[in-house]
């Protein structure tokens, strides 16, 4: 009796699949019915003229697509030749002798007579040759270092004998908006010389801890997030805009991720080229004062009146104003709140390292602060940073 009925159910659940298949079969035919009907109908409606096709504006977005080719193009061949190849030679002791290292990254021009910026880390302290190879294929090795940024990725080089070089046009980074397009060139892998890749600025203001994959990391911030393709070799290599001005020096990349590239903001750097084509020296301008960038935490934790700005905040073993500094002679005190420096405003994205980094050694500043509440200005003269 079991048997009987088991055969029964099985035969019915048999006959509800095959059921179910019909109904699937039929409904696929009434889709393909009602979609034959649609494009028929569409089609009579546009032949009888009362539904036209907007042509034009297919033809408009093709031309903007062929058009933005052409411009990274043209942008990559205007820079191509203020981008150069960066090869290092280092001699290091180890428990089994001397090994010798080589490295590789990317620099860009930034005077006629052979100055060259790229990345602190591309240019390692125990470096004992330095070569530049240019997009063309000449090669220097007389190459000088002109000195390594000790408070971000950055460094300089001078190529000796060299007189009728094409520099970078350097842009403003302050102007780069999220979404933006951008190009990346660069010695892809240490391989691949003149590497053009493109994409947008995904994010700015970025914080991060960066590894130069000798064990040791540093802290970099106010960083552009690119989706332009950024590899080992790029470092040092110029993030333009679609002008051909360079806003971003390329500096890091997300090895967990895809299309998550770093690049350091070129006002950032502005001070210290001025400095090295202007002095041949890396000359970094100082403020004088220790402090604290205002987020939403800092607000709620020190119950301050404004939003954004620069606390100046020193500790136990670290006073907020360096005696003898420029901000000590200016008058600023412990807990005042930088708000702007001549007309820019302190925030976020303009945090106050950043801002002065653009200013050299011997500049006048306008400094805006808040003191208990009560808003005052103060003309600056900054100095020349000394370790």
């Amino acid at each position: 009796m079991e048997q009987t009925k088991q055969t029964q159910t099985q035969t019915e659940i048999r006959k509800s699949e095959q059921v179910h298949h019909h109904n699937s079969w039929r409904t696929i035919g009434l889709v393909f019915l009602c979609f034959v009907a649609s494009f028929f109908g569409a089609w009579v409606f546009v032949q009888s003229g009362l539904v036209k096709v907007n042509t034009a504006s297919i033809t408009e977005s093709r031309q903007k697509l062929v058009a933005e080719g052409e411009v990274v193009a043209d942008v990559a061949k205007k820079l191509s030749p203020s981008v150069v190849s960066i090869v290092t030679t280092s001699n290091q002791q180890t428990i089994f002798g001397n090994s010798t290292t080589e490295g590789a990254g990317t620099g860009i021009i930034i005077s006629k007579d052979g100055y060259v910026l790229t990345n602190r880390h591309v240019i390692p302290e125990a470096a004992n040759s330095v070569r530049v190879v240019l997009s063309d294929g000449t090669s220097y090795d007389n190459v000088k270092v002109v000195g390594r940024d000790s408070f971000n990725d950055l460094a300089f080089l001078k190529i000796s004998g060299a007189d009728n070089l094409t520099p970078a046009t350097i842009g403003d980074s302050s102007k780069v908006q999220v979404g933006q397009k951008v190009i990346a060139i660069g010695n892809a892998l240490g391989q691949f010389q003149t590497t053009v890749t493109s994409g947008i600025i995904s994010a700015m203001g970025r914080p991060l801890t960066a590894s130069d994959g000798q064990d040791q990391a540093e802290q970099l911030e106010n960083l552009f997030q690119t989706d332009a393709a950024i590899n080992p070799g790029n470092s040092g290599g110029p993030l333009v805009n679609l002008s051909g001005e360079v806003i971003g020096i390329n500096t890091a990349v997300a090895e967990d991720a895809q299309g998550i590239g770093f690049a350091i903001p070129i006002n950032d750097a502005k001070g210290l080229i001025k400095s090295v084509v202007e002095k041949g020296k890396l000359e970094r301008a100082y403020l004088g004062v220790r402090y604290v960038s205002i987020t939403p935490d800092v607000v709620t934790e020190l119950k301050l009146s404004v939003k954004q700005g620069a606390y100046i905040d020193g500790s136990e073993n670290q006073a907020a104003i360096i005696s003898g500094s420029p901000a000590d002679k200016a008058g600023l005190r412990e807990k005042d709140i930088i708000t702007k420096v001549n007309s820019t405003a302190i925030d976020q994205q303009h945090p106050l390292a950043s801002v002065m980094a653009q200013f050299s050694a011997g500049d006048s500043v306008d400094i805006t602060y808040l003191r208990d509440g009560q808003e005052k200005t103060t003309k600056v003269t900054l100095e020349a940073y000394k370790n």
